[in-house]
Order: C-alpha cells, then sequence, then structure tokens
C-alpha cells in the first residue's frame, strides 16, 4: 500500500490554477487525530480556503470527515475505509478530502453536525458530509461500513451515489444544498422573546424543571433515560441546588461510583455506559467528563457529608495529574477507548491475569469477588473476539457485605483491597496504554482548573495536600496566560506542536473566565478575578447578541462558516450560553457589572421554552436560572492566612453554589473588601451582614442559615 500510494506529485492546471495531487497533507498538523490519518491512502487536506478552491478548480464535491482522536467508531471507520487502498483510490478520484478533528474545530462540527442531523434526524462519530465547492452540504450520515449490513449501505455505495448525484443531476444537487443550507440557518438563527423573565416564572421553572427530571428519573439504578447512560454532571450540578432533587443527583453519583464507568483501579470516569447499570462502558476518557465530575463531586460531600464523594473526587484528580498534565502545567484532551486497536484491552480482565498478580490464594479471591472478575466476564470487543470475554471491574460486592461474609471489620477489609487493587493497578500500568489525545483546548482547562481549586478550597485536609492543588490550578493559569493568551486579552482556542491556533471561541473566554473566578475563590489572589473580568469583556464585547438576546458561539474575527451557532444545550459540557450566564452572574456580584445579571436574565428568557421541554439538556441554564432566583449573598474571610485557616475550615463544609466568596487579605478595591477590618469574617444576604465574627461556632451558624435561606 506504502508503495502504490507513495507520495506523487501530479501537477494539473484547470481552470487557471495549479495545484498539487496525491499527497496526505496532515502530517504537519498539530491535531494528533489529523495526524493518525497522515498515513492513509486517502489525499487529505486539512480544513481551510486551500481545500475548496481545489474542489472549485477539479469540479467535484469535498468529502468532509470529522472526528476525534479517541472515537472508538472513528477508528473502526479509518481502519476498514480510508486505509483500504480500493476505498482510498475512489475518494481521491472523485472528491476533494477534508478531515476535521471536532475538538480543535467546534465552530465547524457544530455547523455540519446541525446539517447531519437535519438530513437524518441523528448524529454522531465520525459524521460523514458531503459539500459543494461552495461548503454547503448535500447529504450527510455517520458511520458507514464497507459492506451493506445492519441495515446501513456500504461506504462505497453512499459514494457511488453520491457521485452518480453530482455528475448525472449537478443542478438539483446543488438547489438541494442551497435549501438544506438556508434551513440550517433558519433553524439555528436565535429569535429574541419579547418582555421580561419574572420572578414568578422564574421559581415555577424551577419546580417544573425538577418534576420534568424525576420522570425520566430511575430510582433504582440512577441516571435518567434508559441506555446508553452518560454521567450529565452538569444536570446533576443543577440539582444539587435545589433541596427537591439532591436525592436524585446524590443516588446517581453512588450508583456510578461502585459502575464500570468509574476506573476502579486507576482513578476517573470514562465516557458513558452502554448499559443501564453503570457497569460496561465506552472506554475513552476524557478531560471534559473527569473535570466536571470532580466538581460535582465536591458538591455531592458538600451537602451529604458522605466521605465516598471527597475520596472519588481525589482520586480522579489523581489520575488528572498522572496522565493528563502536561509538563508546563495545561490539561491534554483525552485517552483513547482502544488499545492495540482493541476496545478495553487496558482495561479488562481475566481471572487468570488477576491470579499472574495476586497469586492463587485468597487474595484474588477476595479482589475478583469485589470487582465481580469471572470467567464468563461482561465484555467482548465484537470487531476482536479472538481476544475472549473479559470483565471490566465493578463493585460487585461492597466492602461490608464482604466484612460480613469474611466475619471481619470492614477498615481491615477496605485496607486490604486497597493494596490488593494497588497491586493490580501497578500491573496494568505495565501494559501497553491508549493513546493520549495532546492537545491543550483552553475551554477544557477552565474545567480543570475550576475542578483543582474547588479541591483546594473545599478538601482542608490534609493541608499539604490542599496546597498542592492549588498549586496545580495556578500553573494551569499561568500556562494559558503564557501561551494562549494574546497581547489584546483574548485567547486562541487550542495549543499543541506548532504553538496557539484557532481564534478563540465563546467557550474559551467563559469557562476559562468560570475557572478563574475558582481560582480566586480558592486562593485569594484578586488579579486571578480582575483576569476574569478581562475575559467577560471579550464575551460581553465579541459574542453578545443584543437583537436576540443570546451569546453566540464564534465572534465577530472567527472564520465566517455557513452560520453562527448560540448553544444553549448542553452537550457533554456545560453549554457556551450557560457559562456567559454563570460568567456573568459572578461579575455582577463580585464586581456589579453595568448590565451583566441583565444579559443573564435575557438569556435564560430567551432559551426558557427550551429548558422546559428538555430539562435534561439545560442543566447549565438552570443552573443560572437557580442561580437568578437565588439571594445576593457574600461571605469574606478577611486577614492573614493563619487568621483564615479556622474559619475557612467551617466554610469548606457548607454548600453555596450562588455566594461570592472572597478569602483574602485586607484592602482591596472588591466592594465585598470594602471598609471591612481584618481578622473576622463576614456573611451577607440582599446587602445586608450579620455580625463580623472571628468565632468559628458562630460563622458556622451564619453559614448554615445562609445555606438553608438557599444562598
Amino acid at each position: 500500500m506504502c508503495e502504490v500510494y507513495a507520495v506523487r506529485l501530479q501537477i494539473l492546471n484547470t481552470a487557471g490554477r495549479v495545484s498539487l495531487r496525491g499527497m496526505n497533507r496532515l502530517a504537519e498538523e498539530s491535531s494528533p487525530y489529523l495526524r493518525q490519518h497522515a498515513d492513509n491512502p486517502v489525499e487529505w487536506w486539512p480544513w481551510g480556503e486551500a481545500a475548496f478552491a481545489q474542489a472549485r478548480a477539479r469540479g467535484v464535491p469535498l468529502l468532509l470527515s470529522v472526528g476525534y482522536s479517541t472515537c472508538h467508531w472513528c477508528h473502526v471507520m479509518a481502519h476498514e475505509s480510508f486505509e483500504d487502498a480500493a476505498t482510498a483510490a475512489y475518494m481521491n478520484e472523485h472528491f476533494v478530502n477534508v478531515k476535521v478533528d471536532r475538538e480543535e474545530r467546534p465552530d465547524v462540527d457544530a455547523v455540519y453536525m446541525a446539517a447531519t442531523q437535519a438530513m437524518t434526524g441523528q448524529g454522531g462519530w465520525p459524521m460523514t458530509v458531503f459539500l459543494t465547492p461552495d461548503a454547503e452540504p448535500f447529504y450527510a450520515g455517520t458511520y458507514f461500513p464497507p459492506r451493506d449490513g445492519h441495515g446501513l449501505p456500504s461506504f462505497m455505495r453512499v459514494m457511488g451515489s453520491v457521485v452518480h448525484a453530482w455528475t448525472g443531476d449537478r443542478e438539483k444537487i446543488i438547489a438541494n444544498a442551497q435549501a438544506l443550507t438556508a434551513h440550517v440557518r433558519e433553524a439555528g438563527r436565535p429569535r429574541p422573546v419579547e418582555g421580561e423573565l419574572r420572578a414568578d416564572v422564574l421559581d415555577s421553572g424551577l419546580e417544573r424543571a425538577v418534576a420534568n427530571l424525576r420522570r425520566v428519573y430511575d430510582d433504582v439504578q440512577g441516571g435518567f433515560g434508559g441506555a446508553p447512560r452518560f454521567p450529565a454532571p452538569t444536570t446533576l450540578d443543577f440539582l444539587l441546588t435545589r433541596p427537591e432533587g439532591r436525592s436524585m443527583a446524590l443516588h446517581t453519583l453512588r450508583q456510578m461510583a461502585r459502575g464500570g464507568l468509574t476506573d476502579q483501579l486507576g482513578g476517573g470516569f470514562h465516557r458513558y455506559s452502554v448499559d443501564a447499570e453503570w457497569r460496561v462502558p465506552h472506554f475513552e476518557k476524557m478531560l471534559y467528563d473527569n473535570a466536571q465530575l470532580v466538581r460535582t463531586l465536591l458538591r455531592a460531600y458538600q451537602v451529604s457529608g458522605d466521605a465516598e464523594f471527597a475520596r472519588l473526587a481525589r482520586t480522579t484528580l489523581s489520575y488528572l495529574e498522572r496522565e493528563m498534565l502536561h509538563g508546563g502545567g495545561g490539561f491534554f484532551s483525552a485517552q483513547d477507548a482502544d488499545t492495540g486497536g482493541v476496545e478495553g484491552l487496558t482495561f479488562t480482565w481475566t481471572p487468570d491475569e488477576v491470579r499472574a498478580v495476586l497469586g492463587e490464594g485468597e487474595d484474588a479471591a477476595l479482589l475478583m469477588a469485589h470487582l465481580g472478575i469471572t470467567d464468563g466476564g461482561n465484555f467482548l470487543d465484537p470487531h476482536r473476539p479472538e481476544h475472549g470475554r473479559r470483565s471490566v471491574p465493578f463493585v460487585a460486592h461492597s466492602v461490608a457485605e464482604l466484612a460480613a461474609l469474611h466475619g471481619d471489620s470492614e477498615d481491615r477489609i477496605g485496607m486490604r483491597l486497597e493494596g490488593l487493587k494497588n497491586r493490580l493497578h501497578a500491573a496494568r500500568q505495565t501494559r501497553e496504554q491508549p493513546g493520549t489525545d495532546d492537545k491543550v483546548l483552553t475551554s477544557w482547562n477552565g474545567l480543570a482548573l475550576a475542578a483543582f481549586a474547588d479541591a483546594a478550597r473545599i478538601l482542608q485536609e490534609p493541608p499539604s495536600l490542599r496546597e498542592h492543588y492549588l498549586e496545580v490550578a495556578r500553573r494551569n493559569a499561568d500556562f494559558i496566560r503564557t501561551e494562549l493568551r494574546l497581547p489584546d486579552g483574548t485567547l486562541r482556542h487550542v495549543w499543541g506542536e506548532g504553538g496557539a491556533k484557532v481564534e478563540g471561541l465563546l467557550e474559551d473566554h467563559a469557562l476559562y473566565g468560570l475557572g478563574l473566578v475558582a481560582l480566586f475563590q480558592a486562593g485569594g489572589d484578586v488579579a486571578h478575578l480582575e483576569w476574569a473580568r478581562e475575559l467577560w469583556d471579550t464575551v460581553r464585547r465579541d459574542f453578545w447578541n443584543e437583537d436576540a438576546g443570546v451569546f453566540m458561539a464564534s465572534g465577530g474575527r472567527a472564520e465566517t462558516l455557513l452560520t453562527r451557532q448560540a448553544p444553549g444545550f448542553d452537550s457533554a459540557v456545560l453549554s457556551d450560553n450557560a457559562a456567559a450566564a454563570l460568567l456573568a452572574l459572578w461579575m455582577d456580584r463580585y464586581f456589579a457589572e453595568p448590565d451583566a445579571e441583565a444579559l443573564a436574565r435575557r438569556t435564560v428568557q430567551s432559551f426558557q421554552a427550551d429548558m422546559l421541554a428538555a430539562s435534561g439538556g439545560f442543566g447549565g441554564l438552570w443552573q443560572a436560572a437557580a442561580f437568578l432566583a437565588a439571594p445576593h449573598s457574600e461571605v469574606a474571610i478577611i486577614g492573614t492566612p493563619e487568621e483564615r485557616r479556622p474559619l475557612e475550615e467551617v466554610a469548606a463544609g457548607v454548600f453555596l453554589p450562588f455566594t461570592a466568596l472572597a478569602f483574602t487579605g485586607e484592602g482591596g478595591d472588591l466592594p465585598v473588601l470594602q471598609d471591612r477590618p481584618g481578622g473576622m469574617g463576614y456573611v451577607c444576604r440582599n446587602r445586608a451582614c450579620g455580625l463580623p465574627t472571628r468565632d468559628a461556632a458562630q460563622f458556622r451558624r451564619q453559614l448554615e442559615g445562609l445555606a438553608a435561606g438557599k444562598g
């Protein structure tokens, strides 16, 4: 294959254009996903004007393939089709082929995902879209197999039909593409909502949202709806803010913690569970899932006092540091689902493999009983059945159950199991490991920044670990400032080989701004809050659409695509509009920023109908709605670190999701700090403050009263 498709130079002169044929142009790209396809016999182009110029010159359509480096089915289609000589030859002859990393270019992905969903009623990755040379889509799908089957046409059949239509009835194809483009633009066009968001409407909407989620809640296994089952941290975060919804969130987290969705040996969480019991995951690990779930677990710990949530947060943070942290302080994006082409091979076990590590005695039997590792297994890669049935570890029998069975104490059984798991994990680390997507995304790093900052604030013991989490967060802020911040204060979207690239999107500025707010709340450095304010200025200036009353995903300086999106639906990450609305509210609380709360209110108003129609997809905006409904509240602890420490330890245990926290030194320009002597704690609600105190017990009573008032 390499000899037949060695890079060759073919000069074409069509319509006055000179171009290079026979080249795969991905080897020098910064995206690991694109570089994964650099050796394909397909003549791939990266997204850009050069590819569209080539299509116009040749008079052929474009084949746009969108995926990401840790996508299992992307790897399957690549192996079946893009590495196949005959398939590649057909693609090269009839199309200009463009590869896009959806994580590097979420703006491109969003536009063509909207078109794919409009055409097919569903979406996913890999995404395959056929475009005119004017970038207008006319046919789309997701994964196509190499042969007809399972209700899907083969990839060659699909391409043949497209070529036949393009050569035989091009005018109709172009007309259909123009009509579809018009539909996508119209469907994505923000529509302003008349009037203002009234307090009674807001309160009733919050009640309805919780009721809607309860209707689809699984009170046995936790979670919402059926399989596949996703962790949905934004929905859980919203429910934790509502006393009537907390039981659903806590039970869901406990069930997730028992399942194979949780990496029982190495810490962290896989992408989602293919079953309703959380046992068999889709094995990739994403930075955004793990960072968001750390914050969710920490909030659950504050609400419930259950130390298991704190333990899970710590093990997830340990995983992120061990396997996802760049030496300079940025966090990588993801780890693959596959190892050596086999899904989950690193993470699954057979009894013989366990015994090879732990021996033939009681240790292996105890751990296998705990983690459900059996001869029958619970997982088989359908593409590589020769590896046999294997077991995904999950908590089949709890520590308490095993202690009762063995007539031993829970403490001794728990410590024994922990040691055995550590031995098994050490053995797992000697296996071939999944690939890591080492690009650094600003938006997702904002989530990681917030996770480590929250851990430093909430997990007060031991103090050395608290300081360590804070140092990780500060180094991340330094990395983003150095590598991804431009002189005008705006951010780039992605950093990797070759430096920073892609104009910063709304998600980058809003999510990183929220991370900086969390870092200020943990570390007390007002410079971090001032940087968040700078990012808010960019969000308001470059992304707000006054006519529609929403924030746009891309700014005016970004590449012009078919349409600009205004996402309110969370998908896997807090949505752009939710992040912007929450950042606006924090800026209002800390700086009394003009119009910030009004913009957040208009944003919630604009999406409220969708929020009520699909409450599970709008957890982020429901958090913004709950923030708007909450009293204006402030908690300041002012003084030296030694003076603050006893009061900060009290505050760490109280859940105050919508309270402006300021734990810092005396002085400063923040309204929450002005004219307040050091060495004291201050608790204020609706601009009325209780008596300042340095007594920890009295401070706890004040904070618990604030929390009971939904502050």
